[in-house]
C-alpha cells in the first residue's frame, strides 16, 4: 500500500497553483456541481465537523497570511481569493462542501464505518482521474476498489489497517499514472476528452502528455470518527520528467505496471494505450 505516516499539519498544502486550481474549481463546482459534489445520508454529520475545523481552527493557525478570521470568529476571509465565509457550517450540506472547494485545493472524500466495512458518505471531487465521483458516492471501499487488479489480495489487509487509524495520526501514500491529455477534470462530464478519445496510440503527443501523481493524506475526524482522503493532484508534462534526467527511470516504472504483484495495473492505468509511445520517448 506504500503508506507512511504523517502529521496534522500536512493535511493541506499550498504552493504556486492555488489561486488557478480554486478558480478552476468554483467553474467546475458550477457547470458540474451534480459530479463534483455529494453527499448521501450519514455524510451530512462528517462535512459539518472537517468544515468547522478548517476554517475556524486549522487554516487560520497554518496559512495565516491566507486566512483570517473576523474579531468575532464568525467568517473566514481567503486574502488570496478576497472572499469571505461563514465559520458556522451551513445547514445545507452540499452548500458547505461548496464552500470547502472554494478555499482548499485538496478533494476531499468522506468514509464512515458501516457492516460492510468502510462507506463513502461525501465527496469533494472536483478533479477525479478517469471516473465518475458520483458512481461512488453510498459505496463501500471494497465496491469502489473492485476494478483495481490484486486489490481482492490487499483489500481486507487495508480494512484492518484503516479500522486502527486514530485522530490526530494521519497516514499517506502516492499514486500515479499517465494520461495522454491535459485535463484535471478527467471524466465523462468533460466533454473536452473527445478530442483526445480517438487519438491513436503513435499518434499520442508528448506535449499533452502527463504524469498525474495524487498525493493522498487519510485523517480521521475525532468526534464523528469518520475518514476523510485529502487527495492534492500534481501534474508534470512528460517532457520535464525528460528534461531532469529521469527518462529511463520513469520509462522502467512504467514497464513496471506489467509486473509485479499487479501486473493488471498496465491495463487498468490504460499503459496500453499510452505506454510504448512514452517509454519510446523517454529513452529517445
Amino acid at each position: 500500500m506504500g503508506i507512511k505516516s504523517d502529521t496534522p499539519s500536512a493535511l493541506i498544502s499550498m504552493d504556486e497553483r492555488y489561486l488557478k486550481r480554486i478558480e478552476y474549481r468554483r467553474e467546475l463546482m458550477a457547470e458540474h456541481a451534480g459530479t463534483v459534489l455529494g453527499v448521501v445520508p450519514g455524510g451530512e454529520a462528517p462535512v459539518r465537523e472537517l468544515y468547522d475545523y478548517l476554517l475556524r481552527q486549522y487554516l487560520p493557525v497554518r496559512f495565516p497570511l491566507m486566512f483570517q478570521l473576523s474579531a468575532r470568529d464568525t467568517q473566514l476571509t481567503n486574502s488570496v481569493t478576497g472572499r469571505s465565509f461563514p465559520t458556522k457550517p451551513p445547514a445545507e450540506t452540499l452548500e458547505a462542501l461548496r464552500i470547502l472547494g472554494e478555499i482548499v485545493e485538496e478533494d476531499l472524500v468522506f468514509l464512515v464505518p458501516s457492516p460492510e466495512g468502510l462507506r463513502m458518505v461525501a465527496h469533494l471531487w472536483c478533479f477525479p482521474s478517469g471516473f465518475d465521483p458520483v458512481a461512488k458516492l453510498g459505496n463501500t471501499l471494497d465496491a469502489i476498489h473492485k476494478p483495481v487488479p490484486s486489490y481482492d489480495k490487499i483489500g481486507p489487509s487495508m480494512q484492518r489497517f484503516l479500522s486502527k487509524l486514530q485522530s490526530g495520526k494521519p497516514i499517506k501514500r502516492t499514486n500515479w499514472s499517465v494520461q495522454p491529455h491535459p485535463e484535471l477534470f478527467d471524466c465523462n462530464a468533460n466533454l473536452r476528452l473527445k478530442d483526445y478519445e480517438a487519438i491513436k496510440s503513435s499518434e499520442i503527443r508528448m506535449e499533452d502528455s502527463y504524469l498525474r501523481s495524487e498525493l493522498q493524506t487519510l485523517s480521521r475526524l475525532p468526534n464523528t470518527g469518520a475518514i476523510v482522503f485529502f487527495i492534492k493532484t500534481y501534474m508534470y508534462n512528460v517532457s520535464e520528467i525528460k528534461a531532469e534526467g529521469l527518462g529511463l527511470q520513469f520509462a522502467d516504472a512504467i514497464e513496471g505496471l506489467k509486473k509485479g504483484n499487479a501486473p493488471g495495473m498496465w491495463t487498468y492505468k490504460g499503459a496500453s494505450h499510452w505506454g510504448e509511445t512514452v517509454c519510446k520517448y523517454m529513452r529517445s
